[in-house]
């Protein structure tokens, strides 16, 4: 973990915790909400220059932001998580969960070993960070869920990923209403296709050009296009509640 220079944050500061937050939609994420003025707790898995050189940039522009390395499918480190937001920053009032892992293969090929993983990362993982939100955010607060467009897209070779991201649409949407009263939304982003590492890995040119015609404006998404998504949510949203947001360029 590493403390800003600026440690001290005014009481009446939001904050918010973002998972995955080193790279990325999450990393673009963070960068927005502390614009935003938010105080940003960056959650990361294991790479500690990416974190570290992401709470640089937050600071360099004024902001206020530290990291914590935790698993997100760990419920003791991510206790931890959520403690160190407390103990640094007077509280938490924004979950951005965009932690996931993402492998391709056709249902009948994929190793179930892969499958666990990414059941492991993107279900029980949403499903800790989720309840300890829950237990923890204040009034006014906001828990926002990454899912894909693909859920609904049905795109071959995407089943095992797809099946974990309907399960977190799911949660989300009974989370929603198992909060009632206490003034805090919960939603779903769910991207298409979105010019990140993850998404980029293991394919050729062609297919980014394929994919990138799928929608009418006619070009992938970017992390900023995302960000600004999770932002409005995570800000003025407040009577959006209990919704799937598919960011993805108006692809049906």
């Amino acid at each position: 973990m590493t403390t800003p220079t600026t440690s001290t944050t005014p009481a009446t500061a939001r904050v918010a915790i973002v998972t995955g937050g080193s790279r990325g939609i999450g990393r673009q994420t963070a960068r927005r909400l502390a614009a935003d003025g938010f105080a940003v707790v960056i959650n990361y898995a294991g790479n500690d220059a990416e974190a570290q050189a992401a709470v640089a940039e937050i600071t360099a522009d004024g902001g206020r932001a530290v990291a914590v390395r935790a698993d997100v499918a760990d419920e003791t480190a991510v206790a931890a998580l959520f403690d160190t937001a407390e103990d640094t920053f007077g509280g938490v009032d924004v979950l951005v969960n965009a932690a996931g892992i993402m492998a391709l293969a056709p249902l009948a090929e994929l190793d179930l070993s892969v499958f666990d993983r990414m059941l492991r990362t993107n279900v029980r993982g949403t499903f800790v960070v989720n309840q300890q939100a829950a237990r923890r955010l204040r009034a006014g607060g906001a828990i926002i869920n990454f899912s894909s467009s693909v859920v609904g897209l049905a795109m071959p070779t995407y089943s095992g990923y797809a099946a974990t991201k309907g399960a977190v649409e799911a949660l989300t949407l009974i989370l929603a209403r198992e909060l009632r009263g206490r003034d805090i939304t919960v939603n779903v982003v769910a991207p298409g296709p979105t010019a990140t590492d993850l998404f980029l890995n293991g394919k050729d040119e062609a297919t980014i050009a394929r994919m990138a015609a799928q929608a009418p404006l006619e070009r992938l998404g970017t992390p900023e296009d995302i960000a600004t998504v999770v932002a409005f949510l995570a800000g003025p949203a407040r009577w959006v509640n209990g919704q799937v947001l598919r960011a993805n360029g108006g692809i049906i």
